[in-house]
């Protein structure tokens, strides 16, 4: 937008002076200016609208001597047009007409009454309603990070306080915000720079005072003690922030924002960015849903409860308790859930409702919603009134509660079907107000009155063809032949004259009128006022209502996953103390249910003897789907769900690491293998004893030897120094002989069975290392041309040959050097100087095969 002075603004129209000075507010977003039954842009707003909307761009007459380049969309479609913008990243500041018409000269007042953005959006059409839909803040300082996220949707505000690049990165692919606050001092942007919804902000938004003065206004404390986050300054100031760019934008009370929680990294089993991705949590590599856990696991019947289970899987907790009491109910619900489904099915989307109403932004269908919703609590508490499943289902329900009273009034206020907006009226139902009643009864009987009158009429003139009629440009009106005007009485007032017929007005259906039309607009308006005391007595409810609702939730969640066990064949897992992953039978819960052959089932043992498996055997055998089945194993456990296996009993895990394939971040100029290292890198620095880690193939981004000996490096690191629960799986078969060297290092591997050129694999893990590489028959499976593949061979036998010349087993000393070439020569002088035996089974690795590539 061009900056204009105070005084150029003067030289445009009335109209296009106040355009300017609203615009002059909100130069950063899109203004849609209410004009009548449209809402217009003006100037870039027009141009860049009429490119992203595909809307037509005109011109309106002249402002300061130059054309006006307008866009503008009826009213009525607002919603969709928004929904297309919100979808590109971009915010609209909606201006309305607050002030009536006057016959005083000047523009009507206009005052904009909301910003839609794309982490603030409430409205039911913009949202996706299975997905959480976030408004975030960053702040980054030496100390580490500061984040906050706020779901307008359902007043749900958490804050954290990641505490380095890496964690920072995992919340914000946890998280996935719509939008993202961040200050303008910071220029290290890699974390953020390709998101969309980006918002700069002023530093000074993010300062600490302020932030906690801000928070105490909304929750209406003199302290936050009570939150347990007065310590947390990056966190607050993040918060700070974020709470009062939510409060510029909705322009009104946001009372449903009534708490604040710390998340704390401890009370969760942590996954980072690269393994959410990896384990294909909620979208599949390819960024799409299909195949994924959710698309296998999420049958809930709502979606509030469809987010909750979302943020179970994307935050596993570490809280026993909490595990135990999720078994403990699925248990019980696994013979309830065909019954207690079908009923929460009727809640629908509750959560989102009441944010709307705390909004006022409520729609006449939104209460019939949520009185249909009260509606089913006497049933759900019937049917689960014997719960033995212990004291947390209990607290459910009583969280649940009835609201019988609130109920009452909203069956006696709205109407079964109310329309969708308040400006249509019929809503409130009949009963419930005296004067609403009558004056829509003056409407509603208009045609029995015009009927008495229409014969009153006929029997004083006696003219039988006498009609009374209407319509919307004239009104009412007395309708005669042209052929029997002549006998119209004096007291008929000429009203139209037609072609065929006169029509005529007498005071006393003027005066009718009058009242028709008077009573219907004073039955809208009170209609309004009734309306919005309607949401004036359903405030107060809001924070039981919230309650009720996340309880609701948590119930569908909990049906959901009693369904899922039950006809998917889980069981229930054993959570403890000991340092132990037993898994019998373990299964893949996605791939199991696209399978059309029975899927065959794999065992894992993991202790504190045994941490490591290194796994060996062909492509497409089955590593790489055992590892992720078993991490996905382990994270259903950790959210109280019940598993695909005959028996699996999992011990303390803080974190779950995966390093499975990569591809290059052409975006941040990085290769497959910086890719591979970088992740490699997270995990040595960051798993514990505790943390269960994932290897697949670390190392085959680069040369042979390189490669091996990253791997073999990790490996050990792994093994020996942190000790982590680890499946490690490899094409390097030199890694098979580190149970021999290593403590808690043991072999496995996937079988195959060649015939001819075909190979079978058997997808079932084997103690032991595997006896060969099988690449070849894997390349001639994927149509690897015949005398290619006879080339390799030929080439696989020369280099086996080399190998064996160089056997680990013939001890170093004893080696005839002088047959080196003699461009060898510096080597073997400085290899004399060695002392063979001073050598580690590892140095002596790299050196020979430091020699293989000399030959």
């Amino acid at each position: 937008m061009k900056e204009l002075t105070d005084k150029s603004i003067l030289n445009h129209t009335p109209m296009m002076q106040q355009y300017w000075q609203i615009k002059a507010q909100h130069s950063d977003v899109l203004l849609f200016y209410r004009m009548g039954d449209f809402y217009e842009l003006f100037y870039e707003d027009a141009k860049l609208a009429s490119q992203l909307i595909d809307i037509s761009l005109t011109k309106r007459g002249f402002s300061a001597g130059e054309p006006i380049p307008m866009a503008g969309i009826p009213y009525h479609a607002l919603d969709s047009y928004l929904a297309k913008l919100v979808a590109l990243g971009k915010s609209v500041a909606i201006c309305e007409q607050v002030g009536e018409p006057t016959i005083n000269k000047g523009p009507v007042e206009r005052r904009v009454v909301r910003i839609v953005t794309p982490g603030t959006l409430s409205d039911e059409v913009l949202l996706n309603e299975r997905q959480d839909n976030l408004l975030a803040a960053m702040l980054q300082d030496k100390q580490g990070f500061g984040y906050a996220t706020l779901d307008i949707t359902s007043g749900r505000f958490i804050v954290s306080e990641p505490k380095d690049f890496e964690a920072m990165a995992a919340e914000l692919q946890r998280t996935n915000p719509a939008e993202l606050l961040y200050p303008d001092t910071q220029h290290n942007l890699a974390l953020i720079e390709h998101r969309r919804g980006l918002r700069r902000r002023p530093i000074w938004e993010f300062e600490l005072d302020t932030a906690c003065q801000q928070l105490m206004i909304q929750f209406g404390t003199s302290s936050l003690k009570g939150f347990g986050i007065e310590c947390a300054h990056l966190a607050l100031r993040a918060a700070g922030c974020l709470l009062q760019y939510a409060k510029d934008t909705q322009r009104t009370a946001m009372p449903h924002i009534s708490t604040i929680t710390l998340e704390r990294q401890e009370d969760y089993v942590v996954m980072d960015a690269a393994t959410m991705r990896n384990l294909e949590l909620t979208h599949n590599l390819s960024g799409g849903i299909e195949h994924t856990l959710v698309a296998v696991l999420d049958h809930t019947v709502t979606s509030m409860g469809s987010r909750m289970l979302k943020r179970w899987l994307q935050m596993p907790t570490k809280h026993l308790t909490t595990i135990e009491n999720r078994q403990q109910s699925i248990y019980f619900l696994q013979g309830k859930f065909d019954i207690l489904q079908p009923i929460l099915r009727k809640i629908g989307d509750l959560e989102r409702i009441l944010a709307r109403l705390a909004l006022r932004s409520a729609r006449p269908r939104d209460l019939a919603r949520i009185r249909n919703a009260l509606q089913q609590l006497p049933d759900i508490q019937s049917l689960l009134a014997d719960n033995t499943s212990g004291m947390h289902l209990s607290q459910l329900l009583s969280n649940v509660g009835y609201f019988d009273n609130l109920c009452q009034l909203l069956e006696r206020a709205i109407v079964i079907s109310p329309s969708a907006l308040l400006r249509d009226g019929g809503i409130i139902a009949t009963g419930y107000n005296l004067e609403l009643d009558e004056l829509r009864a003056l409407a509603n009987n208009a045609t029995d009155y015009l009927d008495i009158l229409e014969m009153k009429e006929r029997k004083h003139t006696g003219l039988e063809t006498l009609k009374i009629g209407f319509n919307a440009v004239h009104g009412y009106f007395i309708q005669l032949s042209r052929e029997q005007s002549h006998r119209a009485p004096k007291r008929y007032i000429r009203r139209q004259t037609l072609k065929h017929v006169e029509r005529y007005i007498i005071p006393e259906l003027k005066e009718y009128e009058d009242k028709v039309i008077t009573s219907k607009s004073k039955a809208l308006s009170l209609e309004k006022k009734l309306y919005d005391a309607l949401l004036d007595m359903l405030l107060p409810y809001l924070t039981q209502l919230q309650l009720s609702a996340t309880a609701l939730a948590e119930l569908d969640v909990l049906s959901n996953l009693a369904e899922r066990a039950d006809t998917l064949h889980y069981v229930c897992p054993m959570i403890n103390n000991q340092p132990i992953i037993n898994i019998i039978d373990g299964r893949h819960p996605v791939v199991e249910p696209l399978m059309s052959k029975p899927f065959i089932a794999n065992t894992l043992s993991l202790s504190d003897q045994n941490h490591m498996i290194i796994i060996t055997g062909p492509n497409m055998g089955g590593k790489s789907t055992y590892m992720r089945q078993n991490a996905l194993i382990v994270l259903l456990a950790y959210i109280g769900s019940f598993v695909p296996a005959s028996q699996a009993i999992i011990g303390p895990i803080d974190r779950i690491f995966t390093r499975i394939g990569a591809a290059d971040d052409l975006v941040s100029g990085r290769s497959t293998f910086m890719v591979e290292m970088t992740e490699t890198a997270n995990i040595l620095h960051n798993a514990t004893c505790q943390s269960l880690v994932l290897m697949d193939e670390i190392g085959r981004g680069t040369s042979t030897y390189d490669g091996l000996s990253l791997a073999w490096a990790c490996a050990e690191s792994l093994a020996s120094r942190i000790k982590a629960m680890t499946l490690f799986a490899t094409h390097y078969f030199e890694l098979t002989t580190l149970p021999n060297k290593i403590k808690g290092i043991v072999n496995a591997h996937f079988a195959a069975i060649e015939y001819n050129d075909t190979i079978a694999f058997m997808h079932s893990i084997q103690n032991g290392a595997a006896n060969k590489s099988y690449g070849l028959s894997v390349a001639s499976l994927a149509g690897i041309p015949r005398d290619v593949i006879k080339c390799a061979s030929r080439k696989l036998h020369e280099l086996e040959n080399l190998s064996n010349n160089i056997a680990l087993t013939t001890p170093l000393s004893s080696r005839s050097l002088p047959q080196f070439t003699q461009e060898t020569s510096p080597v073997i002088q400085a290899l004399q100087e060695i002392d063979p035996d001073s050598l580690s089974p590892r140095q002596a690795l790299d050196l020979l095969y430091s020699l293989k590539q000399m030959i």
